[in-house]
């Protein structure tokens, strides 16, 4: 019987897409949220799946222990965790804006991420199985993110936080690891200007998912684990192997390996075919819209020397 994956914050737009990438590939789901109403919705969207919702967070220390104690009630073994609390939406200048908004930012994207792996991970430990926990990154970790200051640092904050658990998971048996998505997410709410590269929620949640499902394998050990090089398919020979959950990968062919389902850069599996449409990003371009990338090329043109035509130079030589 397969164990069941928990989660946090299943109806945000990341979480929706964990949810349904989990329900779809036949594994038994526990979603935490604190808007009951969003969490029956969810309910009706998947009526015959495996899933139950609590009513919970992970905002302090009070709210994480309540969830501890709902969660110890269901009797069930736990794969582990997915993490999707998002980093924040505060946008401006930095230097326009008080020193309180981004003490705030950290207060509602950081912490609760501590909060969460600080009573999360002795729960998970008391299954007695290596389990996994994968938190979810977003844009401006690695690269400030222009206008979005404070949601840079906090994304830079949760990325060295995720390295620092990741060691100290291991006391635990658990293999924690930050899926690095350097870029915005595609909604239908900016589908009209939003660049083809960004990734959808689905996708995210696939990748986030085949993490859990081969978190013993030795060859993807990293703290981070980029998005754009990690492929997130399983196959139906990995559903028959994963029922017991304890299934150790295959050792690496070579220094270039595939794994089945999950691909990762040199010195990790290698990134090769994939049925996905390309979802990653080609440049930092990418991380600007369109219609924004249109608006610099002409700026760059209203400035740029306009060359003379060969006719032109000719009548002023001749001058």
């Amino acid at each position: 019987m397969k164990s069941s994956i928990l989660i946090l914050d299943a109806t945000g737009p990341v979480g929706l897409g964990a949810v349904k990438a989990t329900v779809e590939a036949g594994w038994p789901v526990v979603a935490v949220a604190s808007d009951p109403q969003a969490l029956e919705a969810l309910r009706r969207r998947y009526p015959e799946a495996r899933l139950q919702t609590v009513v919970g967070s992970v905002a302090d220390e009070a709210a994480a222990a309540a969830l501890i104690t709902e969660l110890r009630r269901f009797g069930q073994p736990f794969l582990g965790v997915i993490a999707a609390l998002g980093v924040g939406d505060a946008r401006g200048r930095l230097l326009d804006q008080s020193s309180e908004l981004l003490r705030r930012s950290f207060d509602e994207t950081v912490l609760p991420h501590l909060i969460a792996a600080r009573h999360l991970l002795p729960w998970l430990a008391e299954s007695g199985r290596n389990c996994g926990y994968v938190v979810i990154g977003g844009p401006g970790g690695r690269n400030p993110w222009a206008g979005y200051g404070h949601r840079s640092i906090a994304a830079a904050a949760i990325r060295m936080l995720s390295r620092v658990l990741h060691g100290e998971a291991q006391a635990y048996a658990v293999r924690l690891q930050l899926l690095e998505v350097e870029s915005p997410l595609r909604t239908d709410a900016n589908e009209k200007y939003a660049c083809q590269q960004w990734p959808c929620a689905d996708h995210i949640g696939r990748k986030a998912l085949a993490l859990l499902r081969h978190r013993n394998d030795a060859s993807c050990n990293d703290a981070i684990v980029d998005y754009r090089h990690c492929s997130g398919h399983d196959t139906a020979e990995d559903d028959a192997a994963s029922d017991s959950d304890d299934v150790e990968a295959p050792p690496p062919r070579s220094s270039l390996t595939q794994d089945r389902g999950l691909t990762f850069p040199s010195g990790q599996a290698s990134s090769s075919a994939s049925a996905d449409p390309p979802q990653e990003m080609d440049s930092d371009a990418s991380l600007l819209p369109a219609r924004c990338l249109q608006d610099v090329h002409k700026l760059l043109e209203h400035f740029s020397p306009r060359r003379s035509s060969p006719r032109k130079k000719n009548q002023e030589r001749t001058k």
